[in-house]
């Protein structure tokens, strides 16, 4: 997304909550004094739901105070990972995610990102912030794109087990070929996190691109599952991850011995994850849109999104 498209996009939500006199939870302005506006559990937007079924927060725009939040985080001191796969001609999106992501994510934390990729030679120089650490680590190459999104799981658990468990408190797995348009911050952070799809967060659950099979463990019955989550964007605390990741990559290499793989690779296996172990944050599709997409009405704003790509071109297969 250029200049114009960012400028247009901004005006555009001065619009909409003009037009549509949407009164958000809290005031944005900035706090004095440890002081900030009264929030009111009667008065906020009503063109959304904020909370899920089972009671965990579903975040929107205008739902939390991001000041107030970050003074609350800043007082633990937390530090939060980020791991992003750059393998094959998927290294040309590196340089937009690294120098975005310096300008939207978690800023003013402490912040390690994980960059594992075919072409450590081609990473980026990208200039990064106190307290903010760039790590690239060497994985190989796939003729097969879906075996290169299956090998995921498997390097978040082994990552966790091996490093993460002794300085960092979160950790957030993104998709590489996106970017930051917004603020991604202390408001994301929860147990374990997951984003709603952009594609199909208004459909009914029976268009979800769920894995349809019953040999599949990624299995997921018609008339089942709460929402269809994104594969580019989760998180949480390093426990909970881990055990998402060990289970997922467990039943993704016991349906390869089978000869089985699911629809979507790890995302349908995280989507069958989610359903039996509810997460306890929910990120709205501002968490991840998708550019090729007009922005709908009820998305204030866009905090990060998939770039317009040739499948064809950057995939092996």
């Amino acid at each position: 997304m250029n200049r114009t498209e960012e400028t247009f996009w901004m005006r555009s939500e001065t619009t909409l909550r003009k037009r549509r006199g949407i009164r958000v939870l809290f005031s944005f302005l900035e706090y004095v004094d440890g002081r900030y506006p009264q929030p009111s559990i009667t008065q906020g937007r009503t063109d959304i739901v904020s909370v899920t079924p089972w009671l965990a927060p579903v975040v929107w725009e205008g739902t939390f105070h991001p000041v107030l939040l970050d003074s609350i985080y800043q007082k633990r001191n937390i530090t939060v990972a980020a791991t992003v796969f750059a393998v094959g001609k998927y290294i040309r999106f590196l340089k937009d995610f690294l120098e975005t992501a310096e300008q939207h994510f978690f800023v003013g934390f402490r912040v390690k990102v994980y960059v594992f990729t075919d072409r450590p030679n081609e990473v980026p120089k990208v200039k990064m912030a106190a307290g903010r650490e760039l790590v690239v680590h060497s994985v190989p190459n796939s003729k097969r794109w879906q075996e290169i999104s299956a090998r995921r799981m498997e390097i978040i658990q082994t990552l966790i087990e091996e490093t993460l468990n002794k300085d960092v408190d979160y950790i957030f797995c993104l998709d590489v070929d996106s970017k930051f348009h917004s603020r991604w911050g202390t408001e994301s952070l929860g147990e374990l996190v997951a984003v709603i799809h952009p594609g199909y967060y208004k459909d009914d659950r029976s268009k979800f691109p769920y894995e349809r099979r019953p040999t599949s463990r990624a299995y997921v019955a018609p008339g089942e599952g709460d929402f269809y989550y994104c594969g580019g964007a989760f998180g949480g605390v390093l426990a909970e991850v881990h055990q998402l990741a060990q289970t997922c990559r467990k039943n993704f290499e016991d349906d390869a011995k089978e000869g089985i793989e699911a629809a979507w690779q790890e995302e349908s296996h995280l989507n069958r994850y989610m359903l039996l172990n509810k997460p306890s944050k929910v990120l709205s599709p501002e968490y991840l849109w998708q550019d090729f997409k007009a922005r709908n009405a009820e998305v204030l704003v866009i905090r990060f999104s998939g770039v317009i790509k040739n499948y064809n071109e950057i995939r092996p297969n």
